[in-house]
C-alpha cells in the first residue's frame, strides 16, 4: 500500500471487522490510535480489539490467544452482572421483572409527587436494553425499565426521581442536575451502580 493510501486509511472513520480466533469471535476495529486495547464489552461479554491502522492480523490473534485465560475470566464476570444475566433473559424472567417493578413504581411516585410538586402521567413498563427509563414531560407519561429488578432497590428510586425531574427539566444540564442534587444528593453513587 502507498503511503498516501495509508494515510488516507487513518483519515477514514474506524473499521471494523469479526475475526475468529478458535472458539472466539473477535470484532477488531482499526482507527486511528497509538496503542492496541483488548476488551470484554457487557452485556453479552463481546471481545473487541481496538487496533491502528496496519496492525498485523495474526499479532492480534496471537495476542488474544495469549489472552484466552484473562478474557473468559472477563466474558465470566460479566455474564453474572445483572446486564449481562438480563441479555439471556426468557420471557418468563422478563413477565417477573415487570410484576416486580410494576409492585414498587406506582408507591415510589406517591411519595415523589408531593415532595418535587410534580404531577405523573401514564405509567410504562418495558424490557429496554439501552436505558433505564424515559419521560414525555408533554404527556407526563412515564417509562420504567423492567430489568431495574435485578438491581439494588435504590436503584429503582434514583430512575423514578429522575424522570420525574424531567417533568421539571427536559435535558440533563446544570438545571437537571441540581434538582437531582437537591432531591437525591447521593444519586451519582446509585447510578454508579447501574453502570
Amino acid at each position: 500500500m502507498t503511503r498516501r493510501a495509508t494515510a488516507a486509511r487513518q483519515d477514514a472513520r474506524p473499521a471494523q471487522e469479526l475475526v475468529f480466533v478458535d472458539e472466539f469471535e473477535v470484532w477488531v476495529i482499526r482507527k486511528r490510535i497509538k496503542n492496541i486495547n483488548l476488551r470484554v464489552r457487557p452485556p453479552e461479554g463481546r471481545i473487541e480489539v481496538s487496533a491502528p491502522w496496519g496492525t498485523d492480523l495474526e499479532f492480534i490473534r496471537t495476542l488474544v490467544r495469549e489472552k484466552r485465560d484473562w478474557i473468559r475470566r472477563q466474558q465470566e464476570r460479566v455474564a453474572e452482572t445483572p446486564m449481562g444475566r438480563a441479555a439471556g433473559a426468557s420471557a418468563e424472567d422478563v413477565a417477573q421483572w415487570k410484576k416486580v417493578v410494576q409492585s414498587f413504581v406506582p408507591a415510589l411516585i406517591e411519595k415523589w409527587e408531593p415532595i418535587m410538586g410534580v404531577k405523573a402521567g401514564k405509567l410504562a413498563y418495558r424490557n429496554m436494553s439501552s436505558r433505564w427509563g424515559s419521560c414525555q414531560p408533554s404527556t407526563g407519561r412515564i417509562c420504567i425499565n423492567v430489568r431495574l429488578a435485578l438491581y439494588p432497590p435504590e436503584c429503582l428510586e434514583y430512575v423514578v426521581v429522575h424522570e420525574l425531574c424531567h417533568l421539571k427539566v427536559p435535558g440533563h444540564g446544570a438545571d437537571f442536575k441540581a434538582l437531582m442534587d437537591a432531591y437525591l444528593p447521593n444519586w451519582r453513587a446509585i447510578r454508579a451502580k447501574l453502570r
